[in-house]
């Protein structure tokens, strides 16, 4: 055997052997890559449960061999409150959309996160509405063009873009907020990292954790695919700045690696 036969790099385990059905260039797969390498890398297979919401993460319980269901529109935080409080060896999670999270949703994140529950949730932001036709969604871009805002959002018609991770790490219950994307490989890494981190800081029982991933989505931004990642770059980046917006005592500890 040479060198090039070695598999380095294959699909966790924990993952279904099946092909994604999302657009190309969209970052939502990678997203969902990355969730299934923390999942293996804690070893969640019997503990954690998938919880899927409406818009492109729907099915995303279809993805992993561990348990799913699925949650009405933007009341995914609420389901997994629910299984937590009354399973607290499981794990809940759930990958949500901008439109899901932080429109219908607005209220079951808000709560979730104030009370501090001990709940792992990814937020997915392309900043559009992307399963239903790339409608005008709360992270929107000023400017940007929607099939709802065709000429542009403006501030005094539908308001300003609404920074998630900020807003909720003002509250007390918080463990971890982040934000990271997936428009190069070192950004993948870290946002890699900050997922498996947010499952650490449920399983140490330290409150709510969310990561925010900056995802691309080429068909609404209209860009081609090989375009996105500058898109991203020039455009979600500035509205929406890469870092960790709160670290409470005890999860950076948690980091893999960290030998304090």
């Amino acid at each position: 055997m040479n060198d090039y036969d070695s598999v380095i790099f294959a699909r966790p385990d924990i993952m279904v052997d099946r092909a994604t059905h999302f657009c190309p260039g969209c970052g939502h797969g990678i997203i969902q890559r990355l969730v299934g390498e923390a999942l293996q890398e804690l070893d969640l297979h019997e503990r954690a449960i998938c919880i899927g919401s409406i818009g492109c993460t729907v099915t995303a319980y279809e993805y992993y061999k561990v348990d799913g269901m699925e949650a009405p529109h933007g009341r995914a935080p609420a389901v997994a409150t629910a299984i937590k409080r009354c399973r607290p060896d499981l794990v809940p999670f759930a990958i949500q959309g901008d439109g899901d999270l932080a429109s219908i949703g607005t209220a079951e994140i808000v709560h979730a996160a104030a009370r501090g529950e001990k709940i792992t949730i990814i937020f997915a932001n392309n900043a559009t509405y992307g399963m239903t036709g790339g409608q005008l969604a709360p992270t929107t871009l000023m400017g940007m063009y929607t099939s709802s805002t065709p000429g542009g959002r403006n501030a005094e018609q539908s308001g300003f873009p609404i920074r998630m991770s900020e807003m909720l790490a003002t509250l007390d219950g918080p463990a971890y907020i982040a934000r990271v994307s997936v428009h190069n490989p070192a950004n993948v890494r870290k946002a890699g990292k900050a997922i498996e981190l947010a499952f650490r800081t449920q399983l140490a029982g330290l409150g709510f954790a969310m990561v925010e991933v900056l995802s691309m989505c080429p068909i609404n931004w209209k860009v081609e695919p090989v375009q996105a990642p500058d898109w991203m770059i020039a455009n979600m980046i500035p509205q929406f700045p890469l870092g960790e917006f709160k670290v409470m005592p005890g999860v950076a500890a948690l980091r893999k690696g960290d030998k304090s």
